[in-house]
């Protein structure tokens, strides 16, 4: 009788082993691979499925196969969304929230924080990669993503590279993980060509994870003439805006083409969106108020979509709850089946949300203290109101501020301000303000306009030495 067990008991092994080594051979995996694609600067009208006349028929798949986020909220500027986006949290916990990362400022995202990359290690992710602008530090080594979770990176540690040199301030910033690269072209098309290098990479039989953050179409307006072509009804910088979103359009449609050359492509989880709303010279952001660098929806309301059949987020629905970079962190960890999550994360797993489940209203709380006016501007929304403030901060020898009051539910475009007949809703929404703002770290980055506060010169190729 022990012997027939033992029998059964090494059949059963054998079978295991056999299986797994089926597994690698059939090159499949069970775990979903995963892709966030960030677009710098887009206007929220400016994608096919929002109606431009921009030719975006790759981005518009994740419309039509997956799912379109009509309330998806970023911060009003880059390197919080990408902040928040990273580790689930807001950024002013850690003092990201405030401005964004010149190239001189010595600052970055904290290596105590959790960052996704961090998180799917965990989560048996061993393929990590990062094509694209990181602009969360790079001043130090323990900021740049070869420490904050990434196996894989290629791309630029700045915004605002030039497209066809890659140079900012007189020296090129194009990296690979931990070391300068030599490769040349335009920006869109090297960050595409990483991408599939990347994936390309990976074991068939293992998942993935890979963070597309686009420098397009964020200034310096560049793009090829080929591209240009196509707008022959659009001029000056708005036409060169256009063409610098088609070229991303286009790498996207290259990175989609290389996963389903994989056979991969339904069981890969894509999130595609905006890191703030589009600049006011040459974006589109209707039907929003504001642009880039204001807390009005058309600085915070970004477009996104997201596309995993899979996971049943596909049909095309239009998913109007409203969710946003922070519920990235959460959700990820959801699709990639990892439970055991840091502490303090401000955002949700929203993946039943993307399959169509309504979601209880929740606060959203937005902060912006960018330039040298001084100026803090917040906005809290819910479901109904939406608050929006203006106060001098702290060291504004002026103490001043200004309200308005927005019924969100039905004055998307904030035109009718109630603030002076809803004054309960109005410092009820200020107090709720106030306790998120009463978390900001001690250490918050200096504004964009403290010059004085920058830690030194140029470096060399934009890559630390310490």
């Amino acid at each position: 009788m022990k012997i027939r067990l033992l029998y059964t008991i090494l059949l059963i092994v054998l079978l295991a082993v056999a299986g797994v080594d089926s597994f690698a051979e059939n090159g499949t995996n069970t775990k979903p691979n995963i892709i966030i694609i960030l677009a710098d600067d887009l206007g929220y009208a400016d994608v096919g499925f929002h109606g431009s006349d921009i030719k975006t028929p790759n981005i518009d798949r994740f419309a039509t196969e997956g799912v379109v986020l009509e309330k998806y909220y970023a911060c009003p500027m880059c390197s919080p969304t990408r902040a928040g986006l990273m580790t689930g949290r807001y950024p002013i916990r850690f003092g990201l929230m405030r401005s964004v990362v010149p190239p001189q400022r010595e600052f970055g995202l904290p290596p105590e924080e959790t960052t996704i990359a961090e998180m799917l290690s965990e989560a048996g992710y061993k393929y990590r990669g990062i094509t694209g602008k990181w602009h969360l530090g790079h001043r130090q080594k323990k900021w740049i993503p070869a420490n904050q979770g990434f196996t894989f990176f290629e791309g630029c540690h700045n915004g605002a590279v030039d497209y066809f040199t890659q140079e900012r301030n007189g020296e090129r910033d194009w990296q690979e993980l931990t070391k300068p690269s030599e490769k040349k072209g335009y920006t869109t098309d090297l960050i595409g060509d990483a991408a599939i290098e990347f994936i390309q990479s990976v074991p068939k039989s293992q998942p993935f994870f890979l963070y597309v953050p686009f420098t397009a179409p964020h200034s310096p307006f560049q793009a090829k003439e080929v591209d240009m072509e196509k707008y022959p009804n659009r001029n000056g910088d708005k036409k060169v805006y256009a063409a610098m979103i088609d070229c991303m359009d286009q790498n996207i449609g290259r990175i989609l083409a290389s996963i389903e050359d994989r056979g991969q492509l339904d069981n890969t989880f894509i999130l595609f969106c905006s890191d703030n709303g589009g600049v006011k010279k040459v974006a589109d952001n209707s039907p929003h108020r504001g642009s880039k660098l204001t807390v009005y929806q058309g600085g915070i309301n970004v477009v996104a979509a997201a596309r995993w059949p899979a996971g049943n987020i596909s049909g095309g629905k239009i998913i109007k709850e409203r969710v946003g970079y922070i519920d990235v962190f959460p959700t990820i960890a959801g699709v990639a089946g990892n439970d055991k999550l840091p502490d303090e994360l401000d955002g949700i797993d929203m993946i039943k949300v993307l399959q169509g489940e309504k979601l209880s209203d929740r606060t959203w709380f937005t902060y912006i203290d960018q330039n040298g006016e001084k100026v803090e501007q917040f906005a809290l929304n819910t479901n109904e109101w939406k608050l929006v403030w203006r106060r001098n901060a702290a060291d504004n020898s002026i103490k001043q501020e200004q309200t308005e009051l927005y019924r969100i539910c039905e004055d998307g475009a904030e035109e009718v301000n109630l603030n002076q007949e809803q004054k309960e809703i109005v410092e009820q929404l200020k107090a709720d303000i106030d306790k998120i703002y009463n978390l900001k770290a001690k250490t918050q980055i200096p504004r964009y306009d403290e010059k004085e506060r920058f830690s030194g010169p140029v470096m060399p190729k934009w890559f630390p030495e310490n």
